[in-house]
């Protein structure tokens, strides 16, 4: 056995890729995920993110190991209590959140975007949008060490799409320098946020295409054991709605995670007989979401964060308790799909 490069001082039999998705204010589970990896020793060799998932990952390769919950902490910014919501406490828990999406539509959320209107006319450069992402820019040349993300013993990539041509454009560590602006336009989701220009060319959010971003890894698997967690924010399941707000929120839930399914359903019969290639994807959920409102993406508000990040950490941990008691079989050969 060879030591995961990652992992400087242990040895380990597989290599670890950790791919994140968009997802705006849910991202914070993502960090949660990552907390419990972390303490675990699961830490990635490689990350691979699109949205926020681009920018919780530039976090993690873009900071020393001993300060990456730090940074996530320090992005994400939630007040821990421990706390949990009364179920009879639940309908002003709703209030709660719908509020606070409504004060992060009008107000954006300082570090990262807005306020709105911010960035309607006159037009900036031909980019119209309700909220300019200047802030996020400065937010990640303070948080991020891009000499580390570049250098580093994590490989980090982000994807985006091209907004003319619409063609899937990748950034990655290992065959280009990184810098904020391919972070930000990974991030850079149509109307809300407005494109980046690199190179001459405008770029939008990678989760138009695939909001799970796979491909990276599956269409060019390590020749190494590998591990790929793959962590999604919008659930594929869920109730019926009964309102016209969760409606909306359902929609939104489908048309993304739809795209994790028929990704996840494609792979598997590439890799179908396979005898080469030994990857375990395991897929992490965001599935408690009960007490998420309409416009969930924007609720940044203390207490939500943390409820995220706290359910972010049971996943991550079901993972690690995989891995312990060797119920993952990363060692087989073909492509092995668990669900979490």
């Amino acid at each position: 056995m060879t030591p995961s490069p990652a992992e400087e001082g242990t040895v380990r039999r597989f290599n670890v890729v950790l791919v994140l998705s968009g997802g705006n204010a849910l991202g914070a589970f993502e960090a949660g995920v990552y907390e419990a990896l972390h303490e675990h020793g699961l830490r990635p060799d490689w990350l691979i993110g699109a949205s926020i998932g681009a920018i919780n990952g530039a976090l993690i390769a873009g900071s020393a190991p001993d300060h990456r919950i730090e940074a996530l902490r320090a992005f994400w910014r939630p007040a821990p209590s421990g706390a949990m919501t009364p179920s009879w406490l639940s309908v002003f828990e709703t209030s709660r959140r719908t509020s606070a999406v409504g004060w992060a539509a009008m107000l954006g959320r300082p570090g990262i975007f807005g306020p709105m209107l911010s960035a309607l006319p006159p037009w900036r450069d031909n980019q119209p949008s309700i909220f300019e992402t200047n802030e996020l820019a400065t937010t990640l040349k303070t948080l991020v060490d891009f000499d580390r993300l570049n250098a580093g013993p994590c490989r980090y990539t982000a994807t985006a799409v091209d907004l003319e041509t619409g063609d899937d454009v990748v950034f990655d560590s290992a065959a280009m320098q990184i810098g904020s602006d391919h972070v930000r336009a990974s991030a850079a989701l149509p109307v809300a946020f407005p494109p980046v220009e690199i190179n001459g060319r405008w770029l939008v959010d990678g989760g138009l295409s695939a909001n799970l971003p796979l491909d990276p890894v599956l269409g060019d698997p390590p020749p190494r054991a590998t591990l790929c967690i793959a962590v999604d924010l919008l659930p594929l399941n869920g109730p019926k709605p009964v309102t016209l707000g969760e409606a909306a929120s359902r929609m939104q839930d489908l048309i993304f995670a739809a795209q994790s399914r028929r990704s996840i359903d494609r792979w598997k019969a590439a890799y179908a007989g396979n005898e080469g290639i030994s990857l375990s994807l395991v897929r992490l959920a965001y599935t408690e979401q009960d007490e998420e409102v309409a416009g969930k993406a924007l609720d940044f508000s203390g207490p939500t964060i943390e409820h995220r990040w706290a359910a972010g950490y049971r996943a991550g941990m079901r993972t690690v308790v995989g891995v312990q008691t060797e119920t993952m079989s990363i060692g087989i050969f073909g492509l092995n799909v668990i669900q979490l």
